[in-house]
């Protein structure tokens, strides 16, 4: 539902726009001050305002000139209102962003259009902010490995339709880019890309990010929020990590893929919304089910078109591809020149498990450049000396022996690693007692410096 502000000093003009625009299905408050109206502005969001020039206690074109210091996602179209209009009013109002002016008296059906109209280009300038944000992160699948051209071929085949997508892969495997390529060669490419990531959402508050709330039906928030559903009405919507959320809302999910509508938290009427969902996880959602953990209805809605995408170490072939492209995008960013990576760099790279896949080799060349800023050459010596340790061959192990007790020493030196150096933390990381830990480090040849 679109919120539309009213500020006029007449009561009777407030009374009239707010029972008109109401019937016409829009959210409407009013003000009959600057101050409020200003007040209003800063607290929620409203897609249109409805701005009388002349108010009691400021002019209306201050509040018009304000309005542009909002942020741009806050910021409303503004159709100035007045009883005392002349062409150079109208000149000044427009030069300070008004979408459009209004004469008093104020004839019915050309508020409708104005309004209508207004609505129609806020809606345009929020898909063009979700639309350069999509863009911004990429969505090309690179790589020349089986794998790779097979997830190509499959996104050109799913893409066109409708069908519900559920993507399974690791973590970092590169499920949001997944999801980016289907929607960007989708019919729906021209309309939004909306992403919600389940598993960072606390469960108080994912109902509310989801199908949002009016009339300050959440404490310590805005007076009103628009959801991902209906952010994402008419494009894509994205929920990632979905075996995270909880049974309730998944039963609301449920529903609104069934019904294409939903209620809005504290909202008496239903948005009906056109919504293609995407969902991702790095679980097994059938055992989820199986523990009791996700519906199995749900799953089935979700799972039209099953999408697996490999882990990193399975097309190892694609890494000198990725590389390149992360050195580009880096390059780019930072203001360094074309910068080279040896051939004994990228076979470390390439000999490396990618345990953290896609996620985690973007990362590290991030980190390589911005720890090595007058280097135009990315050498082994800047790698990271976990990916130098664990980047061998199992050719290189004289038997199994050795090569158990390597996997043991770099799976013990990497949960220290993670745990910062803590050994108590990484002692529980491995399920070990301290002392257990520090016998094995000994056994192993782990030195406490190292």
């Amino acid at each position: 539902m679109n919120h539309i502000l009213v500020v006029d000093d007449e009561a009777e003009i407030r009374a009239s726009l707010e029972e008109i625009l109401k019937e016409e299905g829009y959210a409407v408050t009013t003000a009959a001050t600057a101050e409020e109206a200003l007040t209003l502005l800063r607290d929620a969001a409203y897609d249109v305002l409805l701005l009388d020039i002349w108010l009691p206690d400021r002019d209306g074109l201050e509040v018009l000139s304000e309005t542009q210091n909002l942020g741009i996602e806050s910021r409303p179209e503004v159709i100035v209102i007045s009883g005392h209009a002349n062409i150079a009013t109208a000149v000044k109002a427009t030069k300070l962003g008004a979408f459009d002016f209004l004469e008093k008296p104020l004839l019915l059906e050309r508020t409708l259009i104005v309004v209508k109209n207004a609505i129609d280009a806020r809606q345009l300038h929020n898909d063009n902010l979700e639309f350069r944000r999509q863009f911004a992160s990429g969505q090309q699948i690179s790589g020349e490995s089986v794998a790779a051209k097979a997830i190509r071929q499959q996104i050109a085949l799913m893409a066109p339709t409708n069908g519900r997508v559920l993507i399974y892969g690791e973590s970092g495997a590169g499920k949001e880019v997944i999801a980016r390529a289907i929607h960007a060669e989708s019919q729906r490419r021209d309309r939004v890309f909306v992403e919600l990531n389940c598993a960072a959402i606390p469960e108080d508050f994912i109902e509310a990010e989801l199908f949002g709330y009016r009339n300050s039906a959440v404490s310590g928030g805005p007076a009103e929020k628009r959801g991902t559903f209906e952010r994402a009405n008419g494009g894509t919507l994205f929920l990632d990590e979905v075996g995270d959320m909880s049974l309730k809302t998944q039963a609301r999910v449920l529903r609104v893929l069934d019904e294409q509508s939903f209620v809005p938290i504290g909202a008496t009427q239903p948005l009906q919304v056109d919504v293609r969902v995407i969902a991702a996880t790095n679980k097994n959602i059938e055992e989820e089910i199986a523990k009791g953990n996700f519906r199995e209805d749900l799953f089935y809605r979700l799972n039209v078109i099953p999408f697996y995408v490999p882990p990193l170490r399975d097309r190892h072939q694609d890494i000198p591809v990725l590389v390149e492209e992360f050195l580009r995008a880096f390059g780019r960013e930072y203001g360094r020149p074309r910068i080279e990576i040896t051939r004994e760099a990228l076979d470390t790279l390439m000999q490396y498990q990618w345990p953290g896949n896609v996620r985690e080799l973007r990362n590290i060349i991030e980190r390589v450049l911005i720890l090595n800023p007058q280097a135009r050459r990315i050498e082994k010596k800047h790698l990271p000396v976990l990916v130098q340790r664990t980047a061998r061959r199992p050719d290189e192990f004289e038997s199994l022996q050795h090569a158990r007790e390597a996997y043991e020493r770099e799976f013990i030196l990497r949960k220290i690693e993670e745990s910062n150096g803590n050994m108590s933390r990484a002692a529980d990381a491995l399920g070990l007692e301290r002392s257990h830990l520090y016998r094995k480090m000994k056994t192993l040849g782990i030195s406490i410096r190292e």
